[in-house]
């Protein structure tokens, strides 16, 4: 079986191409693709050649970890059954082609225990289902409160509806007027008209320079969650931070419970994934897109859509 997949073949090159597909196993599901997300942290930096050093990294690849689709095929130990619409995270099936992380095509094979069967309601708005995780993920334990979130993209978005779901009450810090809009029950400021203390902050920027910032708005004990990807390394200033007993914490890759929760949330409408996808094009238009959600300042997501077959 083959695919017609996104291909970076090398940094700010890509373009769709027809790859075989491994043979799938008894634990494993086909996939046939209908929306894939183009993720503007991590694929922002592969397409850009700024990646650090990541497992299976290297070029050529196939990017994306943010694929709905619908099982056309589903071996006997997949427990995943033909016609199911689910979640796929990525995968890596295209041979010697590298999938980092392998989600942006149109049919993939993965295993079973991979897939996560969503409401089939959600349509295209399940490929925010990886995001939702890492926001779930960066909030796991926490108590209610004021908490302060830095970044309203979509990230930052999701991180502040899950954090009122929590009890919580979310403060965002966003820089660009524009993107301070479509908030919905939390404040959204400039970061320069607020002189809060915050006892935790989370950060969805993934700006390393700004870490200094974030711990001079901590109360004594506080704590700094990075929740983003930081392509440069990251410092700070150490008087500032020990005067405050400053913990800074990674929230790293989500994990399956965080991406079942959000789904069982999103399925059942207390979270809304509404608002946060605003652009959309043709996977045969796969380069314009890639170049618009890295380059656009008005694109919170791009979606591909995968649904018109050549």
């Amino acid at each position: 079986m083959h695919a017609q997949a996104v291909i970076l073949d090398r940094p700010e090159r890509l373009g769709l191409a027809r790859l075989a597909l491994d043979a799938p196993g008894p634990a494993d599901a086909t996939v046939e693709v209908a929306w894939s997300g183009i993720s503007t942290g991590t694929e922002r930096l592969l397409w850009s050649g700024r990646m650090p050093d990541f497992p299976g990294m290297g070029y050529p690849l196939v990017p994306g970890y943010e694929s709905v689709g619908r099982v056309v095929e589903a071996g006997p130990d997949s427990g995943r059954r033909v016609g199911e619409t689910v979640f796929v995270p990525g995968a890596r099936c295209f041979g010697p082609v590298r999938g980092l992380f392998g989600g942006a095509a149109s049919h993939l094979v993965a295993a079973g225990a991979r897939l996560r069967p969503i409401p089939e309601s959600l349509g295209e708005r399940g490929i925010l289902l990886a995001l939702a995780a890492t926001a779930h993920h960066a909030l796991a334990g926490e108590a209610g409160g004021r908490m302060l979130i830095v970044g309203h993209g979509v990230l930052g978005r999701l991180l502040a509806r899950l954090a009122l779901l929590s009890g919580h009450e979310p403060v965002v810090w966003e820089r660009d007027p524009a993107r301070r809009a479509g908030a919905a029950g939390y404040a959204v400021v400039d970061p320069g008209q607020d002189e809060t203390a915050y006892t935790r902050i989370i950060d969805a920027s993934g700006d390393a320079g700004l870490l200094d910032t974030l711990i001079a708005r901590l109360r004594p004990g506080g704590e700094v969650v990075l929740a983003g990807f930081y392509e440069a390394p990251l410092s700070f200033a150490f008087p500032p931070a020990f005067l405050r007993e400053a913990r800074i914490r990674v929230s790293a890759q989500w994990q399956p419970g965080d991406l079942d929760a959000v789904a069982t949330l999103a399925g059942r409408g207390a979270l809304s994934l509404d608002g946060l996808v605003t652009h959309r094009r043709p996977a045969a238009e796969a380069e314009h897109a890639y170049r618009t959600a890295f380059g656009d300042p008005d694109c919170l997501k791009m979606i591909l859509d995968w649904s018109a077959r050549s």
